[in-house]
C-alpha cells in the first residue's frame, strides 16, 4: 500500500514507470491501479497540500528533490513517471536516435513544437507563461501552443523540471504556479542518452513490453504499443 511520499518514490523506483495515478485508468500501468493498492483503500489526502499525503504535491516534489524521476505528459497524453532506470529505453523507442532538428524535417515534428523546442534550448530552463512570450504565441494560439507542448513531452524532447510563481512588472507574485521546461538532455545528462544510444527501438519495446506485463498481466497488446512507442 503507498500511504505517503516516500512508499510512492520507494514503488516507482521497484516498478519503473507508471501512467497517471489518478483520474483515468489507461489500461496499461498505473501504481495504484495494479498491484499497489487503490486510492480508496489508503490514507492519502488528495489536494490537501500536505507534501507527505497528498499525491498532487508529489508531481513536483520528485522534480525539486530528486534526479531520478521524471514527470511530464508521457503516456496517452497524459501526466505519468519514468525513472531513470527506464528512460533510456523510453527514449530508443520514441526517439531512436533523432535530434529536434532531424524530427522536424521528418515531419515528425511540428512548426509550433519547433519554436518552442528552439526557445527552450536557447535558455536552458523557462516557465510556460515566458516560453509563450519569446517563441511569439498569441492567446488565440493558446490550444496549439498546448498540443505542442504535450507534442514536445510525448516525443521526449522536453520535460518538466519544477514550478515558478508568476510575477507582475513590480516583482509581486501572482496567480497560479507555471511548470518549468527543460530539454530532456539537461535534465538527465548524457548517461542516460548514451545509454539509448546503444538499444535499439525493437529491443526497447520487448524489454518494456516484458515489465509491462509482469506489472500488468492483462494489458493490451494495442495499449502497450502506445504505452511504449507514444503514438
Amino acid at each position: 500500500m503507498i500511504r505517503n511520499y516516500n512508499d510512492f518514490v520507494d514503488a516507482l523506483l521497484k516498478v519503473g514507470f507508471s501512467g497517471t495515478i489518478f483520474g483515468q485508468d489507461d489500461g496499461v500501468y498505473g501504481l495504484f491501479k495494479y498491484g499497489w493498492g487503490a486510492e480508496d483503500e489508503s490514507s492519502l489526502h488528495w489536494h490537501t497540500g500536505d507534501p507527505d499525503t497528498d499525491p498532487w504535491e508529489w508531481r513536483m516534489r520528485v522534480l525539486d528533490e530528486r534526479n531520478d524521476i521524471a514527470y511530464a505528459k508521457l503516456f496517452f497524453k497524459r501526466s505519468g513517471y519514468i525513472t531513470k532506470e527506464w528512460y533510456p529505453y523510453f527514449l530508443a523507442a520514441r526517439r531512436d536516435g533523432n535530434s529536434l532538428e532531424e524530427a522536424y524535417e521528418d515531419g515528425t515534428i511540428s512548426h509550433f513544437a519547433k519554436r518552442i523546442y528552439d526557445v527552450v534550448a536557447t535558455n536552458d530552463v523557462l516557465p510556460s507563461h515566458i516560453i509563450k512570450q519569446l517563441a511569439g504565441f498569441t492567446k488565440e494560439d493558446k490550444s496549439g501552443f498546448d498540443r505542442a507542448l504535450t507534442e514536445l513531452q510525448m516525443n521526449m524532447f522536453l520535460t518538466m523540471c519544477g514550478q515558478q510563481q508568476k510575477r507582475s512588472q513590480k516583482g509581486e507574485e501572482y496567480g497560479w504556479s507555471s511548470t518549468v521546461f527543460c530539454t530532456t538532455e539537461r535534465f538527465f545528462g548524457e548517461d542516460v542518452f548514451n545509454k539509448a544510444e546503444k538499444i535499439s527501438a525493437d529491443e526497447a519495446d520487448n524489454i518494456i513490453k516484458t515489465q509491462v506485463l509482469k506489472l500488468n498481466p492483462s494489458a493490451q497488446e494495442k495499449k502497450i504499443s502506445k504505452f511504449i512507442f507514444g503514438r
